[in-house]
């Protein structure tokens, strides 16, 4: 195999492909990278055999031929190169690796040891603006719990309702709802739980205006016109979150506030809010004021006062500063309300209009 491609298509694709390379795994071939060419196109894949991905590049190929070459070793010889074209070329169990005045031998492992890439039957196909799938997922990726024991919690829920996209994420001290309308609705309606981790990277991977996204019995796969992500799907039912977010009442106090701001002062007071100290909240009515506090034993203690528009009644409630920062971080509307019913019940943020994102939020317990 002998192959010339630009530096920074060869750094693209190395990083895109390198997102679902093992670094763990007890097989060393699952942390090399396959290099594939065929006509005049380099092919790369790397797999922890949960996630593949596939990414194909334009390069003048003189001969063509595949083999395995260490991933991460790959990826820091290729970021510390020149700006220029490199030269890939094989010899026996070794690449050799050119860009002007560097050079660079790497061992190889053989390509016939490297895992398939998955056919995947698709049962139901949609193509969505990669903009649109891209802005959901950060905002409900910071609940998707780490936990492995729980394994539905670890995904995303992904629905699409006619022209109505949903995803829903819980650890179960945090909710996080993310819905968009598409310009037009698509054909097949889809229900699916997908890992949080590897919807992350799929959302990542195109730089097309869309993105395909099919589901079959045990897979999800994304494409774009130079990448393929495929995945498994989480199996089991999802918690009926639903049935978890309050109904607005007349109990309810709800406080607007400009979003930066309740964001900055959450940041500031915070600081004085160590080793799981709570952050406390205190909503007066008659003084149209939000008020932050945190004290940290031996440590010391912070406070701030917001003007904010309040209705409702007095109340006073606490929670993880963390969770509270990841919830105002992902709205994206100039302004937020905050409902809450007591100390004891979780409290929800919404953003303001022009955007339909909930973020249920569990009370912690004060003293």
């Amino acid at each position: 195999m002998k192959l010339s491609i630009a530096r920074s298509e060869l750094l693209d694709a190395l990083g895109v492909v390198s997102k679902s390379m093992s670094s763990r795994s007890t097989l060393p071939i699952l942390s090399g990278i396959l290099l594939e060419t065929t006509g005049g196109l380099l092919t790369l894949q790397a797999t922890d055999l949960e996630i593949s991905i596939k990414r194909s590049s334009p390069a003048l190929v003189e001969s063509e031929g595949s083999v395995v070459v260490p991933g991460r070793l790959l990826t820091d010889i290729v970021r510390s190169l020149p700006d220029a074209a490199v030269t890939l070329e094989t010899d026996g169990d070794r690449i050799l690796v050119r860009c002007q005045q560097s050079s660079f031998t790497v061992k190889t492992m053989n390509a016939s040891d490297f895992p398939k890439f998955p056919e995947v039957a698709v049962d139901k196909a949609i193509t969505i603006p990669s903009s649109i799938l891209s802005s959901m997922v950060k905002k409900v990726s910071r609940a998707v719990s780490r936990d492995e024991t729980r394994a539905v919690l670890t995904g995303v829920l992904f629905l699409i309702d006619g022209a109505r996209i949903r995803m829903v994420a819980t650890d179960s001290y945090r909710l996080a709802i993310e819905e968009t309308l598409l310009s037009e609705p698509v054909e097949q309606d889809v229900e699916v739980i997908i890992p949080g981790r590897a919807l992350e990277e799929a959302s990542k991977i195109s730089s097309d205006d869309t993105v395909r996204i099919g589901v079959s019995e045990n897979q999800v796969v994304f494409e774009a016109s130079d990448t393929t992500f495929i995945c498994r799907r989480i199996e089991g039912s999802f918690p009926n979150y639903k049935q978890l977010i309050p109904q607005h009442s007349d109990e309810d106090t709800t406080v607007v506030v400009v979003t930066d701001e309740l964001a900055a002062a959450v940041k500031r007071v915070s600081l004085l809010a160590m080793h799981n100290t709570p952050l406390k909240v205190t909503i007066n009515v008659e003084d149209q004021t939000l008020s932050l506090s945190a004290n940290t034993q031996d440590v010391g203690d912070a406070s701030e006062d917001l003007m904010v528009k309040v209705e409702g009644k007095d109340v006073e409630i606490a929670f993880n500063h963390a969770f509270m920062t990841d919830g105002l971080n992902a709205v994206s509307t100039e302004t937020v309300s905050l409902h809450v019913q007591s100390a004891i019940k979780p409290g929800l943020i919404e953003s303001g209009e022009g955007e339909d994102f909930r973020y249920l939020l569990m009370p912690v317990r004060l003293g």
